[in-house]
């Protein structure tokens, strides 16, 4: 699909915005890190801006911290030209797959999911786009050819397909990372045990060992607020207008 080009079904994505935020210390003691304020305006807003310039029509943000701020903060999504929907995730912390099984019943048959701190300066309808474009796959990982630079990197990516995605092992072959936009069918979602803790990453390990997991390369890095030096960066950056 041409960039800037969008298919006439719509476009969902889901937005992982329950985490704790404890690296982030005092920050997030009264605000979510979601609506910590990036460039002078809450996170949340530059995140519900660029899905909806991707062409997304509705967004489900996943809440847990300090929830009913965000949900306050998004309202119905209109402002932003979105269908904004909130969920809270429950008392438990289910990790970021077991909050979407928690979510099964609002999922749609393939959807888009992004962490509620990242900035992915890309199109976010890509990885989207490639899922439903290859009805053999069941997900679609965005990647960025990381080298080790950013962040460790975790993923080996050959031709097309993400082969192999592993957190902290020391190998040359493992030369891209995780992006932090990942196109999945909700099969994938149903299989799992309701009510029990587990990670994306454990998925994204299973979908490439089993041949299942496509790659879309980004040409840009990422940035995320998860940490006081990477909030302190994108703050700076967008404050000036420097990261479209």
């Amino acid at each position: 699909m041409p960039p800037g080009a969008h298919s006439t079904r719509t476009l969902t994505a889901v937005i992982l915005a329950g985490g704790l935020a404890t690296r982030l210390g005092a920050t997030t003691r009264s605000t979510p890190k979601a609506l910590l304020p990036v460039g002078g305006r809450p996170f949340l807003a530059w995140q519900l801006e660029r899905l909806a310039r991707s062409g997304y029509h509705d967004v489900l943000v996943l809440t847990g911290y300090l929830g009913d701020a965000i949900a306050e903060f998004a309202g119905d999504g209109s402002a932003f030209g979105l269908r904004v929907r909130t969920l809270s995730d429950g008392p438990a912390l289910l990790g970021t797959a077991g909050a979407l099984r928690n979510a099964l019943e609002s999922l749609d048959d393939d959807f888009l999911v992004t962490y509620g701190d990242s900035y992915l300066p890309f199109d976010y309808s890509a990885p989207l786009a490639d899922l439903r474009s290859h009805p053999e796959a069941l997900g679609t990982m965005s990647v960025f050819p990381n080298a080790g630079l950013w962040d460790a990197s975790n993923t080996e990516v050959r031709g097309e397909r993400v082969v192999r995605y592993e957190k902290g092992a020391q190998d040359p072959a493992l030369d891209h990372i995780d992006y932090g936009a990942l196109a999945l069918r909700r099969s994938v979602i149903a299989e799992l045990e309701p009510g029990v803790a587990r990670g994306l990453d454990a998925i994204q390990a299973e979908l490439a060992r089993r041949g299942v997991l496509r790659a879309v390369v980004a040409a840009k890095r990422f940035y995320e607020i998860g940490s006081p030096d990477g909030l302190a960066e994108l703050d700076a950056l967008l404050s000036k207008g420097e990261v479209p």
